[in-house]
């Protein structure tokens, strides 16, 4: 096999998570033997596929089934009669969607199905990706890429190749890193086993969110970090592991957390020995208003010292405000565990060395008899940044574009602060720690906090460049260039009397009273509704913020819901968050709970929402036949983007609406095909139906898209406010 061979990896997406998948591949292709080019559908013709010998594809799925915007003209290029052949194409997919739509990453099984049935050849199955697609994606890209790479020159697949790519891949002698002043490179050594694995056992997400930042961490220390589940865990495989960090909730009166239970009693029941040569470290989560408070932590330190492992750093026990203690228990563990080397003898001479290389500038840490322990820092990269730029004294708006070349493992904080210094000293934004909620602002979209953003994962590296587009939060009024305005959102909490109103009752006894308790269930569900580390993102995170100024925001709406369902509650303090959560300003203006669902800990308050969106509903009903017709209408635009007017007599009328579309003709349409949303029963026998029913995707001008949807709902709002 020659040294280098190319790949074509494809990404379909419509919110970035396919592009972002897309571009890890790229980075890590070369360590398989590959030469990867990544690519939007949109930037390739069909025919650019045809003679390929390897072919990766990530892509997402659109509404109901559909393909993302930038793979829809490829898609309808691959179906033409005279689509090119595939045959010796080497190819594997992965898809990501949403399990809670019926067509559930519709859009890769269409590609991966395609490329069979045109001859090419599946080196791996395809992988089908909920919403939480990290961890699977990256399992399917690892596999892949080790089977692409068993792709000889000729295009045949060797399977017997592929454990000899794996171990060639595992195994880096040599990083480059060159330094900022652009002295000559300096060659570091980085041979052995560099590997670490972070176990976690969660509840609410908090531990699986602190063992994914460590994650990230840890390559700064030259430590290859994966990040696993407890649940379905093979507990055996620890024995050849020799770094492992365990971050561990609590849940109920001392128990495991449900993804533990299980591989807590493999350990229980487990030989003693079975961990000798580990290394590890306990985090412990938990909850101090508990009697056994981070019980699961500490059961597993003890079971991992009993099994044979050796403890490098004392474990921590967390409380509810974990942030800080947990980042100083992160640091002091992964600097002991990059001292221990590949053959997994640890060095604690070499600990404070560590410490000291990664506050500084330095290459790497280096010990007296020859263990060196990279600080693995990027190379510097050419960046085009562009930056929103809004000048009060003139009311102009505009935006500067800076070329230039940064180190990649800077973070976007640290980039903006360089552009200040060296560019200028104009450019205003808020600054402060890594993880200050106050400092979030967009990146190419997606809104964050910059000081936990490195510039070369912000966006994928095309032609060796990445883009950079900086933005100001939407929803907030601008007072200079990237700096929002808070206090309208501070407003709406004072507003909205973010106190505890409660009722006395037989319960815990508190200098306040005696008060209602909860049981720890409930605890932890209204725990991690408000347990939200930046509610300006949150706030922001709406589509409906920014064209409604009265609207509450998710991030007080989420707070008031988890208060009115607090049983401790006053039935006075419930009935005032209630008619708050059903006017004008509440829930109802509410338009589109999806793009919450895309930011951070969006799944848990989206859901959230959503039912305090249902219990409003249930509440106010809405008033005749015009508020159900609008309120269905947006309903339909909300939820897929487009117009279906196949729902809407139905749902306004009933049976008499059944019976109406006869008259309408929206049922002859359905019968004939010429929507993509008939009822099941007409989609089941579309196949059967004559031309055009039966040939492809329908056409779109009866169920045709809307665009900025999220604004024909705020009209309604407007002008109708009972949704």
């Amino acid at each position: 096999m020659s040294a280098v061979r190319s790949l074509l990896v494809l990404f379909g997406s419509q919110s970035g998570n396919s592009e972002d998948v897309a571009s890890k591949i790229g980075k890590a292709a070369s360590k398989y033997g590959l030469e990867a080019t990544v690519k939007g559908m949109d930037e390739i013709q069909i025919s650019d596929m045809a003679g390929q010998k390897r072919i990766m594809i990530c892509c997402s799925t659109w509404g109901e089934g559909e393909q993302p915007d930038n793979a829809e003209d490829l898609w309808i290029s691959a179906n033409a009669d005279d689509s090119p052949s595939m045959s010796g194409v080497n190819f594997s997919v992965l898809s990501l969607g949403d399990s809670s739509y019926d067509l559930f990453c519709e859009s890769g099984k269409e590609w991966d199905s395609w490329l069979e049935s045109k001859g090419g050849f599946r080196v791996n199955q395809r992988v089908d990706c909920d919403v939480d697609y990290e961890t699977p994606a990256k399992q399917w890209m690892d596999e892949t890429l080790a089977r692409m790479g068993a792709v000889d020159d000729s295009g045949v697949y060797q399977e017997s190749l592929v454990e000899e790519v794996k171990n060639n891949a595992s195994g880096t002698a040599v990083n480059k890193v060159e330094s900022e002043s652009s002295e000559p490179t300096i060659e570091i050594s980085s041979d052995g086993d560099r590997s670490m694995t972070i176990l976690f056992g969660s509840q609410s997400g908090n531990a699986e969110g602190l063992a994914a930042k460590f994650a990230k961490q840890a390559t700064d220390y030259g430590l290859d970090a994966e990040v696993a589940d407890m649940d379905g865990f093979d507990l055996s495989s620890l024995s050849t592991k020799k770094r492992v960090l365990i971050i561990c909730s609590t849940w109920g009166e001392g128990e495991q957390p449900d993804n533990a239970e299980e591989l807590w009693q493999k350990a229980v029941s487990a030989s003693p020995g079975l961990l000798n040569g580990v290394h590890f470290s306990v985090l412990a989560l938990g909850d101090t208003s508990y009697e056994l408070f981070c019980e699961s932590g500490k059961e597993w330190d003890k079971r991992f010292e009993e099994l044979g492992a050796t403890r490098l750093v004392d474990r921590v026990d967390c409380d509810v405000d974990y942030d800080k203690i947990s980042q100083v228990w992160a640091e002091e563990s992964l600097a002991s565990m990059a001292a221990v080397d590949g053959e997994g003898l640890f060095h604690e001479e070499m600990v404070q060395a560590i410490k000291d290389s990664i506050s500084s500038d330095s290459t790497g840490a280096s010990g007296e008899d020859g263990f060196t322990v990279p600080n693995l820092k990027s190379e510097s990269i050419r960046a085009e940044i562009s930056i929103f730029r809004y000048d009060p004294s003139s009311s102009t708006t505009g935006k500067d574009t800076w070329i230039c070349a940064l180190p990649g493992h800077m973070s976007i904080l640290e980039v903006l602060r360089t552009l200040k210094n060296t560019q200028d000293g104009s450019l205003t934004f808020r600054d402060g720690n890594v993880d200050d909620p106050t400092t979030a602002i967009t990146i190419n979209g997606r809104h964050v906090l910059p000081g936990n953003l490195r510039l070369d994962l912000a966006a994928p590296i095309r032609d060796d460049v990445i883009s950079i587009k900086i933005e100001p939060l939407n929803g907030f009024e601008v007072i200079r260039d990237l700096v929002v305005d808070h206090w309208a959102l501070e407003t709406k909490r004072e507003m909205s009397k973010p106190w505890m109103a409660t009722v006395t009752r037989k319960g815990l006894s508190t200098p306040q009273g005696a008060l209602g308790s909860m049981t720890p269930l409930i605890a932890s569900e209204l725990h991690s509704i408000t347990d939200i580390h930046s509610y300006p993102i949150l706030h922001s995170s709406s589509d409906a913020t920014s064209h409604s100024e009265e609207y509450l925001g998710p991030s007080i709406l989420s707070h008031m819901w988890a208060r009115r369902n607090d049983p401790r509650i006053s039935p006075t303090k419930k009935n005032e968050i209630e008619a708050l959560l059903d006017s004008s300003i509440g829930i109802k203006a509410e338009t589109d709970l999806s793009s919450i669902r895309r930011q951070g800990k969006g799944a848990i308050i989206h859901d959230a929402l959503l039912n305090c969106k249902t219990s409003t509903l249930a509440r106010t009903g809405y008033n005749g036949r015009h508020g159900k017709h609008v309120w269905w209408y947006a309903v339909t635009v909300k939820s897929s983007g487009k117009v279906n007017d196949t729902v809407l007599h139905r749902q306004v009328l009933g049976p008499i609406g059944l019976i109406g579309n006869l008259f309408s003709g929206v049922t002859a349409r359905m019968v004939l095909g010429f929507t993509r949303n008939g009822g099941k029963m007409i989609n089941d026998i579309l196949a059967l139906i004559a031309p055009p029913a039966g040939l492809g995707k329908m056409p779109r001008q009866f169920n045709s898209s809307v665009k900025n949807h999220h604004e024909v709902v705020a009209i309604f709002n407007e002008m109708d406010g009972r949704f």
